[in-house]
């Protein structure tokens, strides 16, 4: 008697064990950090989070009517946090960009650029990327994705996206304004492959 009781127990154990692994693996897939260490198939070196942030600005300010204007990206990283490094702590960048013809639906675009990276230990990284910029809701949010080409951290992989309002740059593609400068908040990481 009992001998076929435990055959029946066995397969609804399994079944159970089964359906256990299939959640868990359900739930591990959906997790925003499993997410990202998936993406990057590397381990995260280095994180600045906001207060980290970048300051866009436009000279003359940009309108719906092209025009030539000059502009420039401020970035202040920190608080930083590196595996590799600990003693990198924060870092600065500027881009600026040449004077062309400018309105405000270039806000809306991607493309490639260079930011070269000082860290407070006077080291530097030199960042070859794309970026995608996308209007989320009520956010402006442009996401860049690129390799360390040289300096600190050279090869590794690097994600970092700036989010800032997109009121000013919605109202300003309508003919309702200008936009002189843009504030966002950035989150940094750094991937070693």
């Amino acid at each position: 008697m009992s001998h076929p009781l435990r055959v029946r127990s066995l397969p609804r154990t399994a079944t159970v064990l089964t359906a256990f692994c299939l959640l868990l693996g359900t739930l591990l897939a959906a997790s925003p950090v499993h997410a990202s260490a998936r993406q990057a198939d590397g381990l995260l070196d280095l994180t600045c989070t906001p207060p980290s942030s970048a300051v866009s600005s436009y000279n003359p300010p940009l309108s719906n009517t092209p025009q030539t204007s000059q502009s420039t990206i401020s970035y202040q990283l920190g608080p930083c946090v590196s595996l590799s490094r600990p003693d990198v702590t924060s870092g600065s960048s500027l881009v600026v960009n040449p004077p062309r013809q400018r309105t405000c639906l270039d806000l809306l675009a991607g493309g490639s650029m260079t930011l070269v990276i000082t860290w407070n230990t006077g080291e530097t990284s030199t960042v070859s990327a794309n970026f995608n910029t996308t209007v989320v809701g009520a956010l402006l949010q442009v996401v860049i994705t690129g390799t360390v080409t040289s300096g600190l951290f050279q090869g590794d992989a690097v994600a970092l996206t700036q989010t800032g309002p997109a009121t000013q740059v919605l109202q300003c593609t309508l003919g309702l304004g200008t936009v002189s400068s843009i504030y966002s908040t950035v989150l940094l990481e750094i991937t070693s492959l």
